[in-house]
């Protein structure tokens, strides 16, 4: 049987499996589940989310005065006489007595004083709107076109000056010829019904009344903004709609998580497992259904929302990266119990990785680490570069590749129905790719191997650390990057002293601290120098992967950390490897701290 046909089995089997086995308990919940998020968002979209209606309570003296929160939900009005609001003014948030605005002296009542003043704005710039003469309510237009900043964050690290030194004890005077600026045009390019239904449109309290802006791209009239409409250029709205594509996307992947959780806890593996399928068929093939699903879901879901059919792109490598996670938790797992721990701790990892680099899409080339940032850059109708593509996805599919494979290696009856630990389990994951015939190649592979999830989790440091304040966002970037390369690359070496003691000898540290070093640092700039140069024009980027300039150094460093963390388990055993990371990872710390100052100065 051919692996494309044992692939189709297999697939054919787990939908027929799934729909019988699991259909009976699982899928109906979910499908009424999934029924009731599509009930839900469609009725949020059409009459918008009532969780905040009325929850400030404001006395009102003056019918026309209630005119300007009638349309705000939030508020909850009570017209009565003045004598009688005063006496029960402690009942209400906000009392307003011929025009006198009295708030509570709680945190309840200043938010209920703010959002009157935003609604009064809102009420007076409709007033404005319709006036005869718009200009004369609205002097003041501003043509509003982000550009991209073409800032050269590589300049300070080389210390280079990037302006000349203000002198404040003297006021600045011109220098230099005088460049005539280009008068606007004095006609504005829309016409002034244009401008008045644009003002209308943006007072409205329609939920999706920026959704529809988005998806549709603008027009010449969205680009004109009065001062006081003016905002950072952040994608909440797009973030937002973001998650209704990944939240059914991780959903479907808990299918195929306990898909193969049951087949190990009820020993139904033992059957596949004993078929003349090759295990990368039965990993391919149980998979493929449900890559297919979550295809359909997200290309259904694009077509609802009339996004543009380019944002699947950067979509596929996060379906992939979900499945290739959701094989490895359901072949550690030993129990349920287990499965669900595991599993809400990435979702929590993957989730701030995925959505956090989107808030700055528009700012900050940071973002790009993401791909939800194409997904938010393709609504909005910016559109993205190949180049972008492969820097967003590129960790992903990597990543994706190699769990799958690690996954495929694995697939046998003394690793599925093993019942050790969930550390265990993945060190013999670990080990199961380190050949004995050749244990120093395994382990410069292995160590090449492993930059992906090295770069992945230190962006992910990367954005957790992102908005502390400098320089102790640097300091700590350096110390976690510096920890999170020593455990990489000594992960392996452990693995291999584990299952067999008597392979660890000072002849044989050596010289595998030589190879995983190798390794390691040609994996390092092969990822980085074809993939992340983009990330790396940042000052946090570059902490990252700072003195790569230098191939020698590095190296030295590489197979200094191995060797300090293997002299450990060396000299006291399995026990000391956490003090002989600590030790390795307070060396590399040092080494990326001299050279980060040496930089910054």
């Amino acid at each position: 049987m051919s692996l494309a046909s044992s692939i189709r089995t297999i697939a054919v089997w787990e939908m027929n499996r799934s729909m019988t086995t699991m259909g009976r308990h699982v899928l109906p919940l979910a499908a009424g589940l999934l029924v009731l998020l599509m009930l839900v968002t469609a009725f949020a979209a059409q009459s918008g989310v009532h969780m905040q209606d009325g929850m400030y309570r404001i006395g009102i003296d003056d019918p026309d005065v209630a005119r300007v929160v009638a349309s705000d939900n939030r508020f909850a009005a009570y017209l009565d006489d003045g004598p009688a609001l005063w006496e029960n003014r402690f009942a209400y948030d906000i009392v307003i007595l011929r025009g006198e605005v009295y708030a509570a002296d709680t945190d309840k009542g200043r938010a209920a004083l703010k959002t009157l003043e935003r609604d009064y704005e809102g009420y007076v710039s409709h007033v404005a709107a319709g006036e005869p003469d718009l200009f004369a309510a609205y002097p003041l237009w501003i043509d509003l076109q982000y550009v991209k900043s073409e800032i050269d964050f590589l300049a300070t690290q080389s210390g280079q000056q990037v302006g000349a030194p203000a002198d404040v004890r003297v006021p600045p005077a011109p220098s230099g010829p005088v460049e005539a600026v280009t008068l606007p045009p004095s006609a504005m390019p829309v016409s002034e019904d244009d401008l008045r239904e644009h003002l209308a449109e943006a007072g409205s309290d329609h939920p999706l009344e920026r959704y529809t802006g988005i998806i549709s791209g603008g027009s010449v009239t969205d680009r004109f903004r009065t001062p006081s409409e003016l905002s950072p250029p952040l994608p909440f709205d797009a973030i937002i709609l973001v998650f209704v594509f990944i939240f059914p996307l991780y959903f479907t992947s808990q299918f195929f998580m306990m898909s193969v959780m049951n087949e190990r806890v009820g020993r139904a593996g033992e059957a596949l497992l004993s078929t003349p399928a090759r295990p990368s068929a039965i990993v391919i093939g149980k998979a493929l259904p449900y890559f297919t699903i979550m295809l359909l879901i997200a290309a259904a879901i694009t077509l609802f929302a009339g996004a543009p059919a380019t944002i699947l792109l950067p979509l596929i490598p996060v379906i992939l990266f979900f499945l290739a996670n959701a094989l490895i938790i359901g072949m550690a797992a030993r129990s349920f119990k287990e499965l669900s721990f595991v599993s809400i701790f990435f979702s929590t990892l993957a989730t701030s990785y995925l959505f956090f680099p989107t808030v700055f899409a528009n700012t900050h080339v940071i973002s790009i680490i993401s791909p939800l940032t194409l997904v938010v850059l393709g609504i909005q109708g910016d559109g993205f570069t190949v180049a972008e593509y492969v820097y967003s996805t590129v960790l992903f599919f990597a990543t994706s590749i190699i769990l799958f494979y690690a996954g495929i290696v694995n697939f046998r009856e003394e690793r599925l129905f093993s019942e050790k630990s969930l550390t265990s389990r993945l060190a013999d994951f670990i080990s199961g790719g380190i050949g004995r015939d050749h244990p120093h190649l395994s382990l410069f592979l292995l160590a090449a191997f492993t930059i992906p999830f090295v770069f992945m989790t230190q962006m992910l440091t990367l954005v957790l650390f992102f908005n502390i304040p400098m320089p102790l966002s640097l300091v700590l970037l350096t110390v976690s990057a510096a920890f999170i390369e020593e455990f990489a690359k000594s992960i392996g070496l452990y693995a291999v002293a584990r299952e067999r003691p008597g392979f660890l000898t000072p002849k044989n540290l050596l010289l595998g601290a030589t190879v995983i070093g190798l390794g390691f640092l040609a994996g390092e700039k092969l990822l980085l120098f074809a993939t992340l140069a983009q990330i790396t024009e940042s000052i946090f980027g570059s902490v990252l992967f700072l003195s790569l300039q230098v191939l020698w150094m590095p190296l030295l460093l590489h197979i200094a950390g191995v060797l300090i963390t293997g002299g450990f388990l060396l000299l006291w055993g399995r026990r000391a490897y956490g003090p002989g990371l600590i030790a390795a990872s307070v060396v590399h710390s040092l080494y990326n701290l001299h050279f980060l100052m040496g930089a910054l100065l």
